[in-house]
């Protein structure tokens, strides 16, 4: 079963700002998010997560090692898991309050039953995550893990030791607190090693602790030493796999390599149609509720794509699903953005000829994908909000 450890957590130091400092996870910046962070603090961990400059990752190395021999980074005396606190409204209006646990989650092989994947990965030719691992010695961000273990979130719900909060720009507060008492950590990593964990956000980089881990052994063998047990684990935060922990957005299509007209009648095969002359932000709630996708134009118009079912025979009933079906014999690329807005923004850059906003997976689904061990097309599930990057580090030395 999954083995989930306390360690050394390295944090940034009490005097410091976590609003200030802390970041959202490098993989949903912009250029102009990154600048604005940068910005905003010297020692915003941005400067160590997505460094820039001719030689990026020396500088994160270089950096983080200042900041620690200044103090700005502290490691803990003793070994800990981190409760993660968010309290946040939702999209329907909802107060919700989450709670998880960071710690560390040795990593397993490809085929392994005990930490699964969630989706259906595509392939990254950047190595980036990589080479910053490589440089920085580091976990900076921690991936996202679901467990299967029925009462994890009762075990998480006594407050630990108060580290800090911060509130993100979304009005969400986050909250971490210290767990280094011997009996509560044996108890949190006997729970979740009852079931397996499945990897909800962070599958690239799952990948790239694996190749870490690899490259460490080989070091260590041909130097006749033992491994670094640190590079054996990545940095992980863990909630239970039940509908009042999880909150999930979509991840909406972006549609490039093929024309409006083709693109409108390849669908119009498999989708009723209907125009939309305007597309407002109460539409994804619309679109739950009534069985539709949206079709979203460059101009901004569109219309609704309502499944014809006789068409999507045998295919799983998510959107990602039907249109991969549905655009399976036509010519095309694909990106993914969350947001209308963002949406928006992109297809005001002429890159793209359309975009497909799709509903959000159901919690229910995600659990029936994990018990019957399934896996989603790519990109199915935008989990919300989400973790900030510098509240827990991990070193792999």
């Amino acid at each position: 079963m999954p083995q989930f450890l306390p360690f050394h957590a390295l944090r940034y130091a009490n005097d410091l700002n976590l609003t200030e400092v802390c970041a959202p996870p490098y993989d949903v910046q912009t250029d102009s998010q990154r600048t604005e962070m940068a910005n905003r603090h010297l020692k915003n961990i941005v400067h160590l997560d997505l460094p820039v400059g001719d030689e990026p990752y020396l500088n994160a190395a270089k950096r983080l090692e200042q900041w620690r021999n200044a103090g700005v980074l502290v490691v803990d005396q003793s070994p800990s898991f981190t409760l993660y606190r968010m309290s946040f409204v939702d999209a329907s209006g909802k107060s919700r309050q989450t709670v998880g646990v960071i710690g560390a989650l040795k990593i397993d092989e490809i085929d392994s039953r005990e930490v699964l994947p969630h989706e259906q990965t595509t392939p990254k030719a950047k190595t980036d995550r990589l080479e910053l691992t490589r440089a920085t010695k580091s976990n900076l961000s921690p991936i996202w893990g679901l467990s299967l273990t029925s009462g994890l979130t009762r075990a998480l719900d006594e407050p630990g030791e108060i580290i800090g909060s911060m509130t993100d720009h979304d009005g969400v507060v986050h909250s971490v607190e210290r767990v280094d008492d011997i009996k509560r950590c044996t108890e949190i990593s006997e729970l979740v090693a009852q079931n397996p964990v499945v990897i909800a956000d962070g599958h690239h980089r799952y990948a790239i602790s694996r190749t870490y881990r690899d490259e460490q052994r080989a070091l260590s063998s041909s130097h006749g030493s033992n491994a670094s047990s640190q590079s054996e684990a990545i940095l992980t935060y863990i909630s239970e796999l039940v509908e009042e922990q999880l909150s999930v957005a979509a991840i909406h299509r972006l549609y490039s390599g093929v024309t409006y007209s083709d693109l409108t009648s390849v669908l119009s095969q498999s989708f009723d149609m209907k125009p939309v002359a305007t597309i407002s932000d109460r539409i994804i709630s619309e679109m739950a509720q009534d069985n539709y996708l949206i079709l979203v134009a460059p101009d901004g118009s569109g219309a609704r794509l309502t499944p014809k079912q006789e068409m999507f025979t045998g295919v799983r009933r998510l959107d990602s699903a039907l249109l991969e079906h549905a655009l399976r014999t036509c010519q095309h690329e694909v990106a993914y953005q969350h947001g209308l807005n963002e949406v928006r923004e992109q297809l005001a850059t002429q890159k793209y000829t359309a975009g497909v906003l799709i509903r959000p997976v159901s919690v229910t689904e995600i659990q029936r994908t994990a018990n019957e061990r399934l896996l989603m097309p790519p990109k199915s599930t935008f989990f919300t909000p989400k973790l900030r990057t510098g509240l827990v580090m991990r070193l792999l030395e």
